[in-house]
């Protein structure tokens, strides 16, 4: 990216399981100009999960208070909890010049396109509904119930691919985080986004 550039917005959305998490992390160990966008959260954290570096976790009630006071760039519920990210936090890595990558379902997707139409949508997809299944049972961090509802859901978000800009299927992490860079490297080079270097070469 040249250099006092805004920072693009990057969605990343896909069901449970898919390994998301993993993508992204691959994706700001190969670049140093990308940084993850962290969410507010009314869930519990997961063994591992550090306050501020994973999530922000807060109670129901503060979360609706960020809500109220439009502290919130989206929120959404999902699988009985609540999400969403700070509006403040996103704008101030963008003017520094980094690619914020959200991890969002795609409710929250839609939130932040209609408050953003320049953000760049990645949908990342299993590469099958068979793996998926194995990868949330190898989690070992749900229910039955909750796995089931957690497939339930995958079907529903699936189905929502299309309207996406871009769709990665993660069936090797690696190949899967270099076709991310690929995308986020094609959209630095747009036309739009370089027309006024052209402009400097032909005053020069």
């Amino acid at each position: 990216m040249a250099q006092n550039e805004k920072g693009k917005l990057i969605i990343i959305s896909g069901p449970s399981g898919v390994g998301k998490s993993t993508v992204i992390s691959r994706i700001m160990s190969m670049r140093d100009d990308v940084c993850f966008s962290i969410s507010v959260t009314t869930r519990k954290p997961r063994k591992g999960e550090t306050e501020g570096r994973d999530y922000f976790f807060v109670t129901p009630e503060r979360f609706s208070e960020m809500v109220a006071g439009n502290l919130l760039l989206e929120h959404a519920e999902y699988v009985g909890n609540s999400y969403g990210t700070p509006f403040e936090y996103v704008e101030c890595k963008r003017n520094e010049g980094y690619h914020v990558v959200l991890d969002i379902e795609v409710n929250g997707a839609a939130q932040v396109r209609a408050c953003a139409p320049e953000s760049i949508m990645v949908f990342i997809l299993p590469p099958g509904a068979k793996e998926l299944e194995r990868r949330l049972r190898s989690r070992k961090t749900d229910s039955e119930e909750k796995i089931q509802e957690r497939l339930r859901q995958a079907k529903d978000e699936c189905a929502e691919a299309h309207v996406y800009d871009y769709i990665v299927i993660n069936d090797d992490p690696d190949m899967a985080a270099k076709e991310l860079d690929s995308i986020i490297t094609a959209e630095e080079c747009r036309a739009a986004e370089r027309l006024k270097y052209v402009k400097e070469v032909l005053i020069s």
